[in-house]
């Protein structure tokens, strides 16, 4: 009876870390993660406004994914034309694409009917218990990966300069447009399915970097085991804490990650 939910769990960990060593690799930056690019905002503030409006679950998802969707559109169209050469551009249009869309929540939020506000809520900080098709979320995963591994090469020198990759025979701008694309797709697609789960993309991947992770190879397997790994520990302790409630599954994530993170971080 749980293995569709743990399926769906694993899948979408998987999803979230795979994605967020891909935005490091994009950005060069080990503390990038998967919601760098307002992809959780855009997702959210359609959701919530589906949710407001009675809409059934199925609807509100789509109306997620659209969200995640629009928000990777806009943060290409106002940051992406210096990809090439830098990735600054598309850094600044996410972060301030993420602070207006959770300023729009916030409203939706203000003005929503009461007896909505535990599921908004709940959604806002990660939920599994609506989470569907775990065969979907398996497919997209082994396609993303394989997708990722066959740039592994390009990857490990990407981390480089972008002059010095380009002289080493890496197409730097068509590269980097396919993390962006690949990574958003991933996201979105979680975020649709279970809301925005924070640490996952950003914990996993740092942390295997940490370990001497560092070639592609093996770090996108590694990453995509971790976080599914980690997100299913996470899951069940969110069904069985408090239990017979259930906590939001991103509270538990992120109870898991600040002190790992800090922790990680004060290593040398």
């Amino acid at each position: 009876m749980r293995g569709p939910r743990v399926a769906a769990a694993f899948a979408c960990g998987g999803l979230l870390a795979l994605a967020g060593a891909l935005m490091q690799t994009l950005f060069r930056n080990p503390l990038a993660e998967p919601y760098l690019l307002g992809v959780s905002g855009g997702a959210g503030l359609l959701a919530l406004l589906g949710m407001a409006a009675g809409l059934a679950w199925p609807w509100i998802s789509l109306l997620a994914f659209a969200g995640s969707l629009l928000a990777l559109a806009l943060a290409a169209a106002l940051g992406g034309r210096l990809l090439a050469r830098d990735h600054t551009p598309l850094l600044l249009a996410g972060v301030m694409l993420a602070a207006g869309f959770g300023a729009l929540i916030a409203l939706v939020l203000s003005v929503a009917p009461a007896e909505r506000l535990p599921g908004m809520l709940f959604f806002l900080m990660g939920d599994l218990a609506w989470v569907g098709y775990p065969a979907l979320l398996w497919a997209v995963l082994a396609l993303a990966l394989a997708v990722a591994l066959a740039l592994a090469a390009r990857l490990d020198v990407l981390q480089l300069a972008p002059l010095k990759a380009a002289s080493l025979g890496v197409a730097v701008a068509p590269t980097r447009w396919t993390l962006f694309a690949l990574a958003g797709a991933c996201t979105a697609l979680v975020v649709a399915q279970a809301g925005s789960i924070g640490f996952v993309g950003l914990m996993v991947p740092h942390a295997l970097r940490r370990l001497g992770f560092s070639g592609h190879r093996l770090l996108l397997p590694a990453a995509a085991l971790g976080g599914g790994s980690l997100l299913v520990l996470a899951d069940a302790l969110a069904r069985t804490l408090i239990a017979p409630r259930e906590l939001p599954v991103g509270v538990l994530t992120a109870l898991l990650g600040v002190p790992l993170m800090l922790w990680l971080l004060r290593k040398p």
